[in-house]
């Protein structure tokens, strides 16, 4: 869990009490306030005892890892920005109330539309391809004056993958960025600088989750070298801000915090020691790492069965709200608490057990074989470690409706001893129908 104050057991019992996970809706997610404060403080602090400049130093949250508009107004509160990479994404942040020039849009696939909408607001924007360049060319040349937004390229340092290749992206055949070790590129990039003297950005991102700090700094230490082979080339501090992506990953298997934010940034300073003596801006596009130890997902118990002498407990937490880990659970294995009816949390010897979720497939279980105290129906068990993209990115497998997600502080005038507040509402069936195009029942039939 986070560093909050509040016990596992206290919020669980809280949330149950107080009726967050009523019969429609027996699956909730819920965020711990506290925690993902202290994360956002231990970023900041971090970077700065590495020697980043307050003022030319952006912590950019990547969106896609809680897609949740009070998260993210929270975190811009905190003086973090977004890094966006969809339409959809910027319109969350623009809500948040976080201004255009504290958003970066990254994407491989940035449409004309997108591209003119980042520049009329002054987003910032990194090219992911030469194609993309060109295309911010016709762009330019359309408007009346030097562009609003900050601009760059991203590269791909091509430094090899982790663990995870999916979320490898340093790879040498990676779909993201200019390939920087391609024959040609560099000399292409150094060229498309000096021709270029609004290109004040360089952008490099190694991966997240499965990628060791050495491969990210590797990569960073990449992108700060052709920085300044630009800027010797073109005879002037042309780029003037590195954006060194996020990526640090998370510790799924205890509640320890590592690797941290402060390890990362030492290593980064000796890998690179020009990259915090002030000549360049700096942006950070950290997701997972600060939020994931803030969350847990809370489901019900429905039944419980034994097959071929397995003990199999079936949850409403399946592979609509734990996607990864269903699909590949080597990669993301997620702990599990086990709590009573009541909320308090379950003792007993050990039981080997699955925890099943409630999608119509067979290989919908969040753990295999799991030694837990026995559950029984009515029981709840709490997947630990969610506070990242188990929220935000909902499967709509057998149309299962998104879940309610909450976030919560220790309140001592509370009861409980806690107290919620909605981050966004359990989707209604009459909602699911909506989405599902219940306004065009009949249209098909009228093609007939």
């Amino acid at each position: 869990m986070s560093s909050s104050d509040i016990s596992p057991g206290t919020v669980v019992r809280a949330a149950i009490r107080q009726g967050l996970l009523p019969a429609w809706s027996p699956v909730a997610g819920l965020l711990d306030v506290r925690g993902i404060l202290t994360a956002a403080a231990e970023l900041r602090e971090a970077f700065a005892i590495a020697g980043a400049a307050h003022g030319t130093t952006l912590h950019a949250f990547a969106v896609k890892a809680a897609s949740l508009v009070p998260v993210l107004r929270l975190l811009a509160e905190e003086g973090l920005g977004a890094e966006v990479a969809s339409p959809g994404e910027l319109a969350l942040a623009r809500t948040a109330r976080i201004a255009p020039e504290r958003i970066v849009l990254d994407s491989p696939a940035k449409t004309t539309a997108e591209l003119r909408e980042a520049l009329a607001l002054g987003v910032a924007v990194n090219a992911d391809s030469r194609e993309e360049l060109a295309r911010l060319d016709g762009l330019l040349r359309e408007a009346s004056g030097p562009p609003r937004s900050a601009l760059g390229v991203r590269v791909n340092p091509q430094v090899g993958g982790g663990s995870i290749g999916a979320l490898s992206t340093a790879t040498d055949t990676s779909k993201f960025g200019v390939a920087l070790r391609d024959e040609g590129a560099r000399a292409w990039l150094i060229r498309a600088y000096a021709e270029r003297p609004w290109l004040s950005r360089l952008h490099a991102h190694v991966g997240s989750q499965g990628c060791p700090l050495e491969l990210m700094a590797a990569g960073v230490r990449a992108a700060y070298d052709l920085a300044e082979e630009i800027n010797r080339t073109v005879g002037r501090r042309q780029v003037t801000t590195l954006d060194i992506g996020g990526g640090l990953p998370v510790n799924f298997a205890s509640d320890d915090v590592t690797p941290t934010f402060r390890a990362y940034a030492r290593l980064l300073a000796d890998a690179a020691p020009g990259l915090f003596d002030g000549r360049y801006g700096l942006v950070t596009e950290f997701g997972r790492s600060l939020l994931a130890k803030s969350g847990m997902v809370l489901a019900r118990v429905e039944y419980t069965k034994t097959a071929g002498g397995r003990r199999i407990a079936v949850t409403h937490a399946g592979a609509q709200v734990a996607t990864r880990t269903v699909f590949a659970p080597a990669s993301w294995p997620l702990r599990v608490a086990v709590f009573d009816a009541q909320g308090r949390p379950k003792t007993g010897p050990p039981v080997d057990q699955d925890v099943a979720g409630p999608c119509c497939f067979a290989g919908d279980l969040i753990a295999v074989g799991r030694p837990l105290p026995l559950l029984e129906a009515g029981d709840h068990v709490a997947l630990l470690d969610t506070g990242a993209y188990y929220f935000s990115n909902h499967f709509a497998y057998n149309s299962l409706p998104r879940p309610g997600v909450y976030g919560y502080a220790s309140a001592e005038e509370e009861s409980d001893g806690v107290r919620f507040a909605t981050v966004r509402a359990p989707q209604t069936l009459g909602e699911l129908v909506t989405e599902s195009g219940g306004a065009y029942a009949a249209d098909l039939s009228a093609l007939r």
